[in-house]
């Protein structure tokens, strides 16, 4: 602290009561799986003093690794959703090789990561779950009341130092989290999205697609992330470009699930560009098809001769 502390207490509640080492600055309490540090009277303006403890853990480390999530605004009522997972069991490493008729004899084994669970919106469809093979459908999906529940069982279960990587999508419908008054438009949508319980996110690029045409974007962050430049997705009937939004950050928890406001104008006018495109294409093909039909194309012609 930067100013004198007159008392001050230090409480540890650890997940194991196998406690191996810990720092002893007295005086200090050990119950079980509870360390007590204090209290300490008239402590220096900016003392510090290291605190070390070594226990034993053995649930498993699920950590993401990398986190692509990518949010598709449609004005024609959806916004796409699509999340691109590396994960990796950080706990310890597996020692030997790896059976799966010994695993499947004994599957009770703690240190595995089989399977976990994910929290989608209520209101999702179209939910799909693959990696570079294909479909994975080792999956079962529950709709609750206020969200959806997907467990998702890998192709393998994940000892230390395992690695996967999988590809999640789904849709939901845009007037829940798009809301405007004329041409001004108001986004309000999760940053980050819960991913399983007690989750850990090293790195997270996120990815907004806006509508074609819009301008004065203001983006609003519930925590601080850093902003790339922004870039240009083309699809379908595109002409300029579909602005992206490119975010990042680092070292995520389930309390960085927070919603994040994005302002900006859109011209309704401008929905009916793609259908003009549309229409204008298939009349320039008719057009086409007519003069093509009306003339003469042929390299020899007839023609009477008068002997």
């Amino acid at each position: 602290s930067p100013y004198e502390t007159k008392s001050q207490k230090v409480n540890v509640l650890l997940s194991s009561a196998n406690i191996l080492s810990y720092t002893q600055v007295k005086p200090f309490n050990v119950a079980s799986n509870k360390i007590k540090y204090g209290p300490y009277e008239n402590i220096e303006a900016l003392s510090n003093q290291s605190l070390v403890i070594h226990y034993e853990n053995e649930r498993p480390f699920l950590t993401t690794t990398r986190l692509e999530r990518i949010i598709e605004i449609s004005h024609w009522g959806n916004i796409a959703v699509k999340e691109n997972l590396y994960m990796e069991h950080t706990g310890a490493l597996l020692k030997g090789s790896f059976s799966r008729y010994e695993f499947q004899k004994d599957a009770r084994s703690g240190q595995a990561i089989k399977s976990y669970k994910t929290i989608l919106p209520a209101s999702a469809s179209d939910v799909y779950y693959r990696d570079t093979n294909g479909n994975i459908s080792t999956s079962n999906m529950k709709v609750m009341r206020d969200f959806v529940e997907l467990e998702l069982r890998p192709r393998f279960p994940l000892f230390g130092g395992w690695k996967t990587h999988y590809t999640l999508g789904y849709n939901i419908p845009s007037f829940e989290y798009l809301f405007n008054a004329g041409d001004k438009y108001l986004l309000k949508m999760r940053l980050i999205d819960h991913i399983y319980n007690d989750m850990v996110i090293d790195e997270a690029e996120i990815k907004i697609i806006l509508p074609e045409g819009v301008s004065n974007i203001e983006l609003t962050t519930p925590y601080p992330v850093k902003r790339h430049a922004n870039e240009l997705h083309y699809t379908y009937l595109d002409t300029v470009g579909r602005p992206v939004i490119i975010l990042s950050s680092k070292n995520l928890v389930e309390n960085h699930i927070a919603n994040f406001n994005l302002k900006y104008n859109f011209s309704k006018i401008t929905l009916l560009q793609e259908p003009l495109l549309v229409v204008a294409f298939f009349f320039i093909i008719f057009i086409i098809a007519i003069i093509s039909i009306r003339l003469d194309f042929s390299i020899n012609t007839s023609h009477s001769h008068k002997d």
